[in-house]
Parts: structure tokens; C-alpha cells; sequence
């Protein structure tokens, strides 16, 4: 049977392979859990022990070979290809999602955008052509796409999810302030700052010291 790997490691492992991109971009060839932990926060067993899940990386006491680990992480994560992605919704936080730069280089390419706006269907985003919404689903039938972003107002999220699900997809990123429900084989992952900002609020509310009596 194979190893269950815990979400929380699998969620670090992107965070690991950035530290070691910009470790090699500054030259650097070898690095320590020490020292990558500083970077990250992180303490050097927990990066030893979410690594043994995959293997066994490094040497004790000379550290990991940086570009051989990134290219590892790369492989486990399947960053070391091209994934095909399709938006749907391309108001002002899509448009911002399409044009924002740093996907390609990670290998993540828009491919298509739909939106059911008129005054924004066949305008050119990110260097697609913004389609109707209603070509999603023929679109998807003729096209492989491998992960979909949604970034359409809460009231429509469920039903382009559900649309994106029956297409095939296996992988979805919301955008949408909606917690947004997917059969067990369907990864989504939920992307809502204003969650992240109460969140953090509720620790600055906590430290505040308490008024005079």
C-alpha cells in the first residue's frame, strides 16, 4: 500500500523548491537544512523528515546538492512540464490572473478564458482571446486542460465548478468567496484573502494589551 503522504508536506514542498530556485539563481550549489530552514522558517527536521517521504536527499554534514534537490521537488510535483490551464471569469481579478507573469515560467499556461460579459468577450488577456462562457463546455470536450481557475462572483462558482468536474477536470483553483464542493477525486484549493486577513486578525486582536480599568 502505498505511503500517505500528509497534506501539510505536500503543501511545503513548492515552498522548498522556491527557496532552492532562488539558492541556484544566487549561485549557490550546496545548502544545509540549517540554513534552508532559516530561510524558511521551518526547523531543519521538520524539512529532513517531510524529504524522507520521498527519499533520501543529502549527506550529514555536507547538506543537499541545491539544483539536484530542486530538480527532485520539481519531478515530484510535476513542475518539471507544462500543465494547460483554463480560466473562467475575467473581470478585474481575472484579467489580473491572465496577465500576472509568473505562471509560465512555472509551467502553468493559460490556454483559454471565458467570461459572459459581452463588453469583455474577444478582448485579448494575457495573450488569449476571452471566449463566451457558453463555449466552456465544447471548448473543454475538444481541448486538454488540466487545471481550471475560477474567478467568477460566488453565486456562479458551484455551477462553473460543477461544469469544470464534468468536463474532466481533475484540479481547481477558486478564487470565488464561496467554499465551493468537488466529488473526492477533485482537487480545488480555495483562495480567499479576506479569510486569510480575519484570520490574522483574530492574533493582532489577542496581543493587543488590554485597556486600563
Amino acid at each position: 500500500m502505498a505511503l500517505e503522504i500528509p497534506e501539510v508536506v505536500i503543501n511545503r514542498l513548492p515552498v522548498y523548491a522556491r527557496a532552492l530556485a532562488d539558492l541556484a539563481a544566487r549561485g549557490e550549489t550546496v545548502v544545509s537544512s540549517q540554513a534552508l530552514g532559516e530561510l524558511l522558517d521551518v526547523t531543519p527536521a521538520q524539512i529532513r523528515k517531510d524529504l524522507s517521504y520521498f527519499g533520501r536527499f543529502g549527506k550529514q554534514g555536507r547538506g543537499y546538492n541545491v539544483n539536484g534537490l530542486l530538480a527532485k521537488l520539481r519531478e515530484i510535483l510535476g513542475i518539471d512540464r507544462q500543465w494547460r490551464v483554463c480560466l473562467v471569469g475575467v473581470g478585474r481579478l481575472g484579467q489580473a490572473i491572465a496577465e500576472y507573469g509568473g505562471f509560465r515560467p512555472q509551467g502553468f499556461q493559460i490556454v483559454a478564458a471565458f467570461d459572459a460579459n459581452p463588453e469583455i468577450v474577444g478582448r485579448q488577456v494575457g495573450g488569449v482571446s476571452v471566449r463566451h462562457i457558453d463555449e466552456l463546455d465544447d471548448y473543454l470536450r475538444a481541448h486538454r486542460v488540466d487545471i481550471g481557475i475560477v474567478a467568477v462572483p460566488a453565486r456562479e462558482a458551484q455551477s462553473v465548478v460543477d461544469r469544470l468536474v464534468n468536463a474532466g477536470i481533475k484540479a481547481i483553483l477558486n478564487y470565488a468567496p464561496i467554499t465551493a464542493h468537488v466529488p473526492r477525486d477533485v482537487v480545488i484549493r480555495h483562495i480567499d484573502p479576506v479569510i486569510a486577513m480575519q484570520s490574522m486578525t483574530f492574533y493582532i486582536k489577542r496581543s493587543e494589551t488590554p485597556a486600563a480599568k
